[in-house]
């Protein structure tokens, strides 16, 4: 078999369509074919969209495995992309059917969750970034700090720790992320909370005395609406599972409960919002 026949099928179980098949040939690899070749090399190969789907009782079973844990926060996208991840053939129209079937709660709740989203704007890369606590955990002793860049989204620290008012601690995420990046912001939002002492001190003294800004947290946009996403991915698995806890009074709440959800737990849940941003 050759280069080109093995990333072939590579990219067409990856779940690739035809056109960006040839494009990631072309660009990626200078591998130049037309769309009638690529049609004849994955006949020779066996591989066609409709005939070798994968079996759908092992699709379902493998659906069926990722919505009991944290997978059932996802909608039929993030379901495909992770089916096609596994090696599964399938489409997206019966991920969409079997996600109907298994999980018909959650796609009622999702559908009925849609936003209009507000227009935003940044100038380009480190033109904004935008900083805010999280607090869904914090009653469980869990609580996260995070930044995000307003123009390309990247995550510049994200950070699960016993606080996130502590103005030094929030302060030490900002000057590690500078020192990392070899570079500040222009600008720096926030809300108005006192964590975000040092922080503003530490952007005026690198960028300028109009390089920080503060306001409602409801309008600190992008960081808003990553907490969503983050939510969506992985957050609400947690508070599910410490609401269990509370509810089989195995949580009361005081400092001894807390330092041992803080011991057990801060590593697994920093790794698994990091997952969330990489997927």
């Amino acid at each position: 078999m050759s280069q080109g026949q093995r990333l072939v099928e590579v990219y067409f179980k990856f779940g690739f369509s035809y056109r960006e098949i040839l494009q990631t040939l072309a660009h990626l690899h200078g591998i130049s074919m037309s769309e009638r070749t690529l049609h004849r090399t994955l006949r020779r190969m066996n591989l066609f969209r409709r005939k070798c789907k994968s079996n759908v009782l092992d699709v379902a079973l493998f659906v069926q495995q990722l919505i009991s844990t944290s997978g059932s926060l996802h909608g039929n996208r993030w379901i495909y992309a992770t089916c096609i991840r596994n090696g599964f053939l399938v489409s997206r129209e019966d991920i969409r059917l079997l996600l109907s079937i298994l999980d018909p709660d959650g796609v009622n709740l999702r559908t009925a969750r849609r936003l209009r989203r507000r227009q935003y704007f940044a100038k380009g890369p480190n033109s904004v970034w935008h900083v805010d606590g999280y607090d869904k955990l914090k009653p469980y002793g869990l609580c996260i700090s995070g930044c995000i860049d307003g123009f390309s989204r990247q995550v510049i620290w994200l950070n699960v720790y016993n606080t996130n008012n502590n103005p030094t601690v929030i302060g030490g995420y900002y000057m590690e992320a500078v020192e990392h990046l070899a570079s500040c912001p222009a600008t720096v939002r926030a809300d108005m909370g006192t964590e975000n002492g040092l922080i503003e001190v530490f952007q005026k003294l690198l960028a300028g005395d109009n390089s920080f800004r503060s306001g409602k947290s409801s309008t600190n946009q992008r960081i808003e609406c990553w907490w969503a996403f983050l939510r969506r991915q992985c957050i609400q698995y947690w508070m599910d599972i410490f609401e269990g806890l509370k509810n089989e009074g195995l949580f009361s709440g005081d400092f001894v409960d807390k330092s041992l959800i803080q011991y057990c737990y801060t590593a697994i849940v920093e790794a698994s919002t990091t997952m969330s941003i990489s997927e």
